[in-house]
């Protein structure tokens, strides 16, 4: 008698379901909504930060500060050239926020935008240091009863 494998594929991938309605989110396979991840380096004299947007467009980011705190938004539209057999990589909006330091002047952050990386340059501000008051000679006064 011959030994029949029969193979399923819930018991060889029991995980491969849930896997792939997370990664959708539910919503039929299609992905939607993203949130690129970013890298913060520091410097002497400035941050640096990295955003991975590939397959967006310089356009279509919007970059704005507002008391401090620096907002990064912006969309990915999908590639709908022909017929989708499986869709894993994010598309629609995103947005980050990232919390300035006290400081900081925004009129002097640098943006580009190459090889779907955005990059900003931060310039650390000024240190803030007490300010030293000598007692000089001049105009001193006897301290009497």
């Amino acid at each position: 008698m011959t030994n029949l494998l029969i193979r399923d594929p819930f018991l060889a991938a029991p995980f491969r379901l849930m896997d792939e309605m997370l990664r959708s989110g539910g919503n039929g396979g299609r992905v939607t909504g993203f949130t690129p991840p970013v890298d913060v380096h520091e410097t002497e004299d400035e941050y640096l930060v990295k955003i991975d947007l590939p397959g967006v467009k310089s356009e279509d980011v919007n970059i704005e500060v507002n008391d401090s705190v620096l907002s990064l938004s912006g969309s990915r539209v999908p590639d709908e050239t022909s017929a989708a057999q499986l869709v894993e990589r994010p598309y629609g909006t995103f947005a980050r926020t990232l919390t300035l330091p006290q400081g900081v002047n925004s009129d002097s952050i640098e943006a580009g935008f190459q090889d779907g990386v955005l990059e900003l340059r931060i310039p650390k501000p000024a240190e803030r240091k007490p300010k030293k008051i000598t007692i000089g000679a001049a105009g001193k006064k006897a301290i009497g009863k």
